[in-house]
């Protein structure tokens, strides 16, 4: 191990017990149903059955990024214990909370000019996030010194890929992702949008599927074309869920058979409270190493 910490936003949709596991620090987001607090904690005050539930049942959500006072004292704690500190945020397509660690970074490394402190803007989110968090724990635990992680993390953080699909147009339509109009056509003709997050970290629609069965083959078709390494892929996948497990199970069960040199099995963990706020139930995300994200 170094002498540095890596971090995260919880947005990367992982659970207390993984990141435990790992040796990965993170600081919370905060959201909103119906004007009432709460903190993004990995689902530890809150189950996703409750906060999905809520959202059906009308409930209105709204989320709050982590501000600059908050990662003052966050990051503070550590550069007080000599630890040098590598934090990746939520994508900057998605949220301005790279902004307020930046801010925060500043501040912090006139106070402690000894200490080295670095965020870098992940460009993804949720199962992607999660993904890039995990093989930066694994590149530390190797040897990997501070200095090589920051300059393999910038070299190769395009090659992470995250790709959504979704079943229930609703949030989005509430969200104004997708029109009244059009949600009302994709919803009378059953469409199942088929996403993925691109170079600049915006999540972009791609396909239009008709139904489950085919919005997830499309993903699997595309993540088949995208892989490194095709068939013979040998790193991890995470999926993520929001409420609907069989459907993330069935998209793992088919890229364990479509790559069967996986590193390990495929990881399935919770959409969490932040990005489950905009995408609402029924979404499934997946994260993969490929090629470099296009516009």
């Amino acid at each position: 191990m170094g002498d540095y910490i890596i971090s995260c936003c919880s947005t990367a949709d992982v659970t207390e017990e993984f990141l435990k596991e790992k040796n990965i620090e993170h600081i919370c987001f905060h959201y909103y149903l119906d004007e009432v607090a709460y903190v993004d904690d990995l689902f530890k005050s809150m189950t996703p059955e409750d906060f999905y539930g809520a959202m059906v049942d009308g409930a209105m959500t709204r989320t709050s990024q982590v501000n600059a006072d908050e990662f003052y004292s966050y990051f503070k704690v550590f550069l007080e214990n000599g630890q040098d500190v590598i934090h990746l945020t939520l994508s900057s397509g998605i949220s301005g909370v790279v902004n307020s660690a930046r801010i925060a970074q500043k501040e912090l490394s006139e106070e402690y000019p000894d200490r080295k402190i670095v965020v870098i803007d992940s460009l993804t989110a949720s199962s992607g996030y999660g993904l890039l968090m995990d093989r930066l724990a694994s590149f530390r635990d190797e040897g990997m010194s501070f200095d090589e992680l920051v300059d393999w993390t910038n070299d190769h953080i395009l090659n992470q890929n995250t790709w959504f699909f979704t079943t229930d147009l609703t949030f989005l339509i509430r969200g104004g992702r997708v029109s009244k109009l059009s949600g009302w056509f994709g919803t009378a003709l059953n469409i199942c949008p088929l996403m993925n997050i691109n170079n600049e970290g915006k999540l972009i629609p791609r396909q239009k599927c008709r139904g489950k069965k085919m919005v997830k083959k499309a993903a699997v078709a595309q993540i088949k074309e995208l892989i490194d390494g095709g068939e013979d892929y040998s790193e991890n996948i995470f999926i993520t869920h929001s409420v609907c497990y069989d459907d993330a199970r069935e998209v793992a069960d088919m890229l364990e058979a479509a790559f069967p040199h996986l590193k390990e099995r495929i990881r399935i963990f919770d959409i969490g409270p932040t990005i489950g706020s905009h995408t609402g139930p029924g979404t499934v995300a997946i994260g993969f190493w490929g090629k470099p994200k296009e516009a």
